[in-house]
């Protein structure tokens, strides 16, 4: 193991619990989960994610959070330190090639933000309904250059951020950026539902529909675990590297877990309601939030004001998600490679500009290219949220199982926590529920 005194620390536990809630929070709750929810059946979507919470994120996000304090290593190297000689190392490498093509699609939608903050403060949006957003929202995805504009500057500010290291740039702006969030959907969310038709929307995404239960809602639903709750990519693995050895990651995992459900619950309430309101289809996809929270706004008084503050929000959402994939890859580089972190952050951030100009464009100039019936950024999507991260949730799950061991990843799960009688379930969920889930969703994935 590494013990070295050297390697950066949370400076507090707050700081390490709101950067963590903002990597798993981001984009992928306010942005991808009412998307996934709308078009697999509300409340059946719901209730399957909240069992494969339970089932399946807590109990990986402890054993990743485990991994990296223990190890003192990112991704690549708490592998290889875990289990030295084995070969297991490769396995690590699963989680930065996820990380990469996430954050190379992710930056892209993370532009439309900024561009809609933009737009917003200068009263673009003002006075427009649902068809006046769609069009508008038509028309920035389809322009050749300013999505790639919108991902090149997101990139520039997550890597300014990430530049400063641990406690002095992550965890200092994820205690800025994180919570503001959530007040301004709990100000929506007391709007939407005085709208005609919006309590109608709430009532559909709480209630199950056990006749919308399929596999597919249960591939979904899966997906969506992995991608909010930042699993398989390596990111809480690393932020677990950071941790000293007097925090509690049962605590810990639980706080982060139920602050990430809780969001995404709340936005996909104020997002879904507003499409019931306003009368909008769940085809529009990725960018409901960019359609139905804007028609939301211009009900209120002072919607630019609103508009405004959400968008810059979101943006921030966003920007404490993209931070942590750069950290894995820069994390990945400095410990692997011996880069300094100015190198690896710059190599970091240009090869993610580049690698996600397909995405930018794969509404307008390379529109017409389609991989297995998908557009460039939804197949990168499909990928990443169907398998790849599944397969490094498997390798993870197993290794900490069988190779590591339950028993010695046990004792640093629950270092310092009398409630042992947790373990025995903890390890039955790690040697058998979890493996036997994520290798039948990963081959029906291959399959379909």
């Amino acid at each position: 193991m590494n013990d070295s005194q050297d390697r950066e620390q949370w400076a507090s536990r707050t700081g390490f619990i709101l950067a963590t809630v903002g990597s798993a929070v981001g984009l992928g709750n306010v942005w991808r989960f009412p998307t996934i929810v709308a078009r697999s059946g509300g409340g059946a979507f719901l209730l399957l994610y909240l069992v494969i919470v339970l089932g399946v994120g807590i109990p990986l996000m402890m054993s990743e959070l485990a991994m990296g304090r223990r190890s003192q290593r990112g991704v690549v190297g708490a592998f290889r330190d875990l289990s030295p000689g084995t070969g297991w190392w490769g396995a690590g490498l699963v989680a930065p090639l996820a990380v990469f093509l996430i954050a190379s699609y992710y930056s892209v939608i993370a532009g439309w933000t900024l561009i809609f903050t933009l737009l917003s403060a200068a009263g673009g949006l003002s006075g427009l309904g649902s068809d006046g957003l769609t069009e508008l929202f038509a028309h920035l995805t389809t322009d050749t250059l300013l999505p790639v504009y919108g991902q090149g500057a997101f990139l520039i500010l997550a890597s300014i951020i990430v530049f400063y290291g641990v406690s002095a740039g992550i965890e200092r702006w994820g205690r800025v950026l994180t919570p503001g969030i959530v007040v301004l959907l709990l100000v929506l969310l007391g709007r939407v539902l005085l709208l005609e038709g919006g309590l109608e929307g709430a009532v559909w995404f709480l209630t199950p529909n056990f006749a919308d239960m399929s596999f597919d809602v249960a591939l979904d639903a899966l997906g969506q675990v992995f991608f909010s709750f930042s699993l398989g990519m390596g990111a809480v693995l690393t932020y677990g590297s950071y941790l000293s050895r007097r925090d509690d990651i049962p605590v810990n995992s639980l706080i982060i877990s139920l602050a990430d459900v809780g969001i995404a619950i709340l936005a996909g309430l104020v997002v879904i309601s507003a499409l019931f309101a306003f009368g909008i289809e769940a085809e529009a996809g990725f960018g409901l939030v960019f359609i139905a929270l804007p028609a939301v706004f211009n009900t209120l008084p002072g919607a630019v004001f609103w508009s405004t503050v959400f968008f810059l929000s979101l943006s921030f959402a966003a920007m404490t998600s993209v931070i942590s994939f750069l950290e894995v890859l820069n994390a990945l580089l400095i410990e692997e490679m011996g880069w300094s972190r100015p190198r690896a952050v710059v190599t970091v951030g240009v090869s993610c500009f580049f690698a996600g100009i397909p995405s930018a464009l794969s509404e307008g100039l390379m529109r017409h290219v389609r991989i297995l019936g998908w557009d460039i950024m939804g197949f990168t999507d499909m990928l990443t949220s169907n398998l790849i991260l599944p397969l490094s949730g498997l390798l993870t799950t197993v290794f900490v199982a069988w190779i590591w061991g339950t028993r010695a990843a046990g004792a640093e799960v629950f270092l310092g926590v009398r409630r042992s009688g947790a373990i025995p379930l903890w390890s039955f969920i790690m040697k058998y529920i979890a493996p036997l889930a994520l290798t039948y969703i990963l081959i029906a994935g291959l399959l379909s």
